[in-house]
């Protein structure tokens, strides 16, 4: 099978240019993402319910729009405050969830729940956490959240490279060409953010 022609790799590179120029440095004044959780402890059960702001950026939106997906990672850690010493580990929960934009719903969807008030502030999934002991009374407990949004991966990327740059380069002539590149744009396209929140006991 003949590999595609000249006009055809023109034209996804120009398709490619176009997505690469919607992925501008941040606006002055655009706010930059936040999370946020709430969380509360009753007997040996911990409850927590995180949420974003302002974690897609206008030209991901943009993008995200035209059909590509975001992978949302979602780590959370519940830690024990000892005075004068580090903080305790007591558990950890990570999430992967899928972020796209429906033109069949007409709208936002998070793993396939719609997102009534579209993606200004994301309501992610809720964790709960079974823990071996009930906590003292006076145990200060706190939860930090990470959150990381990626519309496309450096290898999603790199399909797109060999097929711009096949039949004019070797294997090795395209992957000195294009890994750092690959590299730089995908880090473009992922959105970052990370908070902590303060366990309420009874």
């Amino acid at each position: 099978m003949r590999g595609p022609g000249t006009s055809t790799r023109r034209r996804l590179g120009a398709a490619l240019v176009a997505a690469l120029g919607l992925l501008a440095p941040m606006a002055r004044g655009e706010e930059p993402p936040k999370v946020t959780c709430s969380a509360a402890r009753t007997g040996r059960r911990v409850v927590v319910r995180p949420e974003t702001l302002a974690l897609v950026a206008p030209e991901l939106e943009r993008l995200m729009r035209l059909g590509l997906a975001g992978r949302l990672e979602v780590e959370l850690t519940l830690l024990r405050r000892r005075p004068l010493w580090f903080s305790e580990r007591m558990d950890a929960a990570r999430l992967t969830q899928v972020l796209a934009y429906s033109a069949k719903e007409g709208g936002w969807v998070l793993d396939g729940r719609p997102l009534a008030a579209g993606v200004g502030t994301l309501e992610l999934e809720r964790v709960a956490w079974t823990l071996e002991e009930e906590p003292e009374a006076e145990a200060a407990l706190v939860v930090e959240v990470g959150v990381r949004l990626q519309v496309v991966t450096a290898a999603s990327l790199g399909k797109v490279a060999q097929w711009l740059t096949r039949g004019e380069k070797t294997e090795a002539e395209r992957s000195a060409l294009t890994r750092g590149l690959l590299r730089t744009v995908a880090e473009d396209l992922t959105r970052r953010a990370a908070g902590r929140c303060s366990v309420q006991s009874p």
